[in-house]
């Protein structure tokens, strides 16, 4: 009786979570990509202008540096992240006595909030590393965005490699027997079984970290603030800045057809990495 009544009564069950789904994420969407095509300083005061707002972007310097600054950013920051996390996590499932600890280690910055391991880097670079008597990060724009590389691959380099880990050890030993038997060198061993064979585990970090490198905010908005002279702003501090730091209604639709744009820039790259990617997976 209890199983013929969930089965009938189930979207009531499912009602609930589908409702606040709507109300605090589909809606507030269709609504923001309505306000991109508006100027407004309230969503009750909004004055529909078409695609002048798109028009606008890019007469803006500032988004073409922050946008090719967040694809350099996302692609090194990626690359780095994951082959240390995939050496760090090779040498981990060695067998090496206190590898529970080294793992916990690891895996603590991604404990520590954003905008706290900002404030924490900054003390350690403009502090302890400070170079001929000024804050390191001041000197240049590259000291900022190396610092923010620094930051973003120790936050996250432990996360990617508990990953790591679990598709390591998934690796069937009788794959590794086989090619030990066949005299195959660790190298090969590496390149021919043990990365074709974690494919799906490259997959889901190379699709978070690259992601996590074009959404960065709140590392970049403590660490540097863009600073100098907005050099190391990244496109999600561009779009906060134009949003909330520039006076008058035309730069709230501004930066709202910015942050649209945002998306459909992640969105294609995200989707481009996955299908490359997966094809990976089917060969391996």
């Amino acid at each position: 009786m209890i199983g013929k009544a969930l089965k009938k009564y189930w979207p009531l069950f499912v009602l609930p979570t589908f409702a606040a789904f709507i109300i605090g994420f589909v809606w507030p969407f269709i609504w923001g990509i309505y306000l991109s095509f508006c100027q407004f300083t309230t969503v009750k005061k909004v004055t529909f202008v078409g695609l002048s707002n798109y028009r606008q972007i890019f007469s803006d310097s500032t988004f073409g540096h922050a946008f090719w600054l967040t694809v350099l950013f996302a692609f090194l920051s990626s690359i780095l992240i994951n082959l240390l996390a995939f050496v760090v996590a090779l040498v981990l499932t060695k067998g090496i006595r206190g590898t529970n600890v080294f793992r916990t280690i690891f895996f603590m910055p991604n404990l520590i909030g954003g905008i706290v391991l900002g404030y924490i880097w900054q003390t350690i670079l403009n502090g302890l590393l400070s170079a001929w008597g000024q804050p390191l990060l001041a000197l240049s724009a590259k000291n900022g965005f190396i610092g923010m590389l620094v930051l973003l691959c120790w936050q996250q380099i432990g996360y990617m490699m508990i990953i790591y880990i679990a598709g390591l050890n998934n690796v069937s030993p009788d794959l590794l027997e086989a090619a030990a038997i066949d005299g195959c060198t660790q190298m090969q061993t590496l390149f021919r079984i043990k990365i074709p064979m974690t494919m799906p585990s490259i997959t889901i970090c190379t699709f978070l970290t690259l992601t996590n490198g074009f959404k960065m905010f709140d590392q970049n908005l403590s660490l540097t603030g863009g600073e100098p002279a907005k050099a190391t702003q990244l496109l999600a501090l561009n779009i906060y800045d134009t949003f909330y730091a520039r006076a008058g209604k035309q730069w709230k639709g501004i930066g709202q057809s910015k942050a649209v744009l945002f998306f459909l820039i992640v969105v294609v790259i995200s989707l481009v990495q996955l299908r490359i990617t997966s094809r990976k997976e089917v060969q391996a």
